[in-house]
């Protein structure tokens, strides 16, 4: 048995608690990989809108290869939260971000959840130390933090609480390894952990020189796409910049560069997103892409990241048998 195949074996119910957008793509995740996943929501309609949702990441995850076929034939459906947790091996939460909420959800699944199962949050934020600080015990709590939709994207951020034991961290990097992700272990614990503090700053020159009136919404999205889009889809931007210092590498770079970055960070005017502001950029996007509807959009990003995705697999596989 493989080391991949050996950890789903280990791991092979999961508790999907929470089935928003990012709750239903981590159930398809998990049904396409044959694992039995109970859903716990409340919402009268959790049923149909998960299904619906799992319908339709269905192509793309045949795209990678995994079967899609009648997936919903291992899911189920449980209102209560104890009985929804009581004989998993995985618990991944995806409740909304209000540290109280979390706290208590923890502190009942903490009671009642198997010894030995993961307990994962999908928080873009909480770190996993000040969500348990209502449970008895929290050393298998930790962060499993995906990029949306995470039946596409390959990122997780793994983030350990002062309490999590070692094995529970190389227990959930196996376990999102062997679904095919990537997860990347952070090695401390810091409020939005990286790929959002990184979308945040970005977003913020973005609304920034739009409100000064540089660029239009259209145009700052076609610049990005056709420039540090690729060049990170590609690299990353400490492998890029190091390129950019030609054949000096960083020393190179930082010795032309650095002064004017250092000055132009110091000198960054703030932002402020009043209602003005808000107005300004929503007219803007609702005069262009947002006319379309949000199937039309999701079905377009998506298309777009699987073809990044096959091209960048095939380069590397290009690379190991070169």
């Amino acid at each position: 048995m493989s080391a991949e195949s050996e950890i789903l074996t280990r791991y092979s119910r999961v508790a999907v608690v929470g089935a928003g957008v990012i709750g239903a793509s981590w159930a398809a995740v998990f049904l396409a990989h044959g694992l039995h996943v109970v859903v716990n929501d409340p919402r009268d309609d959790a049923a149909s809108v998960v299904s619906d949702y799992i319908r339709k990441a269905a192509p793309a995850l045949k795209e990678f290869g995994l079967p899609a076929d009648n997936l919903p034939r291992k899911m189920r459906f449980e209102r209560d939260l104890e009985r929804a947790v009581a004989d998993v091996d995985v618990v991944q939460e995806n409740g909304p971000e209000r540290i109280e909420f979390k706290q208590d959800l923890w502190a009942r699944i903490g009671r009642v959840a198997p010894t030995h199962a993961l307990l994962l949050s999908s928080s873009s934020a909480k770190t996993a130390t000040e969500q348990a600080l209502k449970m008895e015990k929290a050393n298998r709590l930790l962060i499993g933090h995906p990029f949306n939709p995470p039946h596409l994207i390959p990122l997780v951020e793994v983030v350990p609480g002062e309490q999590t034991d070692s094995n529970a961290v190389t227990d959930a990097v196996a376990f999102y390894k062997a679904l095919g992700k990537v997860p990347r272990v952070l090695r401390k614990e810091i409020q939005g952990f990286v790929a959002n503090r990184l979308q945040r700053a970005i977003f913020r020159e973005c609304c920034h020189l739009v409100l000064e009136g540089v660029v239009t919404v259209d145009e700052l999205d076609d610049i990005v796409t056709s420039s540090i889009g690729l060049r990170w889809a590609a690299d990353g931007p400490f492998r890029s910049f190091h390129l950019g210092g030609g054949p000096g590498g960083f020393p190179a770079f930082f010795r032309q560069f650095a002064p004017g970055m250092e000055a132009a960070w110091k000198s960054q005017a703030p932002v402020t997103l009043d209602e003005k502001a808000q107005t300004t950029i929503i007219e803007q996007a609702e005069a262009s892409f947002a006319a379309n509807s949000v199937d039309k959009l999701e079905s377009e990003r998506d298309a777009k990241q699987l073809a990044i995705l096959r091209a960048l697999a095939s380069v590397k596989e290009k690379g190991t048998t070169a």
